[in-house]
């Protein structure tokens, strides 16, 4: 199976913050901005205006935890919202690597200030390592989001884009693999740890979600199908199927643990409920290899609680541009409608 790099993936990772004067700069996502607080009659933060009454939160809302992570500026899109980058010392797997993250404006509009927000965890096709190639603003994903956003296409995610592997020598399949860098806790565990400490969430699986293409498309099915408990839905484009790193050799066990297959099987056999149903909007473009494989894996695995939506989309082929035209086309709407939106403060 390939897991070749995607040419405009490379290209975006040659120029990732190319015209962003800003680089570098101390970044802080406390929201709303002290300047929308105050057109709108509100303290920085949210807070209400003396002699007002401070909204309550909204339903499955979690505030910020902590502690906070120290971020920098790596790219400014076209609305003025930035991508931020931090190093994250993953808890639980003992890793640690870079991670970027994007809030939409509707994070720092004070009417949501006591709402959580969904979250797309956005991984690379490729190595991944060592920077994720959708904190550039040449694929336009942070900003087809914003724009469908407000169109009704889409929810405002904040979006999350770790690194995906340890280094560029092997494919790690975002598992733990006996013996490796804990790549499965550190893309489940660790990193939405880390967002639940910086970000207003929700607590519920409705709030979570991934989106990849290629090898991060593999990572993101499986995480999903391993833990329909804690994320609800993922954008696979031009997937991976099975777990092929050559580092399983001699785990026979542990990778068949994590291979969607068997874990769509697994849970397309139990009983058809909300609390089962996930989402999965597989995406492939009309000329690339893999197009029969998705449609296979749509074919035989869509039954029960496993929930799919296949996109071809035309002429397109195995790249990152080509995937987010597929989101805009209808991916990112279904799943967005099936997860948890902000809820202004009335």
């Amino acid at each position: 199976m390939s897991k070749a790099l995607m040419a405009t993936a490379v290209a975006a990772s040659l120029a990732l913050a190319t015209g962003c004067s800003d680089e570098g700069e101390p970044l802080s996502f406390d929201a709303p901005s002290p300047q929308a607080a105050a057109a709108s009659g509100k303290s920085a933060g949210g807070a209400p205006s003396k002699g007002s009454k401070e909204p309550e939160l909204a339903p499955e809302t979690m505030l910020p935890t902590g502690p906070k992570a120290e971020f920098t500026t790596q790219n400014t899109i076209d609305d003025g919202t930035r991508i931020g980058v931090t190093t994250l010392h993953g808890a639980k797997s003992g890793f640690t690597g870079k991670v970027w993250v994007w809030a939409p404006k509707q994070y720092f509009d004070p009417k949501y200030a006591r709402s959580g927000f969904p979250v797309l965890i956005a991984l690379p096709g490729g190595n991944g390592y060592p920077n994720n190639y959708w904190m550039g603003t040449d694929l336009k994903l942070q900003s087809s989001i914003s724009e469908w956003s407000e169109e009704g296409k889409s929810l405002p995610f904040i979006v999350v884009m770790p690194v995906l592997n340890p280094d560029d020598k092997y494919y790690y399949d975002g598992s733990d693999i006996p013996g490796q860098p804990k790549m499965g806790t550190w893309m489940t565990e660790d990193v939405p740890a880390f967002v639940k400490a910086n970000f207003r969430t929700f607590k519920s699986r409705d709030g979570w979600a991934f989106m990849g293409s290629s090898s991060g498309a593999f990572v993101g099915l499986k995480s999903v199908l391993k833990h329909p408990d804690k994320f609800k839905a993922v954008i696979a484009s031009g997937p991976d199927i099975v777990p092929d790193s050559p580092l399983w050799e001699g785990h026979e066990t542990e990778r068949r643990a994590n291979d969607p297959e068997r874990l769509a099987r697994a849970l397309g056999a139990k009983p058809d409920t909300a609390e089962n149903a996930v989402y999965l909007a597989i995406q492939a473009g009309s000329e690339e290899s893999g197009l029969a494989k998705a449609k296979a894996f749509v074919r035989d695995y869509t039954k029960g609680p496993v929930k799919t939506r296949l996109q071809v989309i035309q002429d397109g082929g195995h790249n990152a541009k080509t995937y987010v035209k597929g989101m805009g086309d209808g991916s990112i709407q279904w799943i967005s409608e099936h997860m948890q939106a902000p809820v202004p403060s009335s």
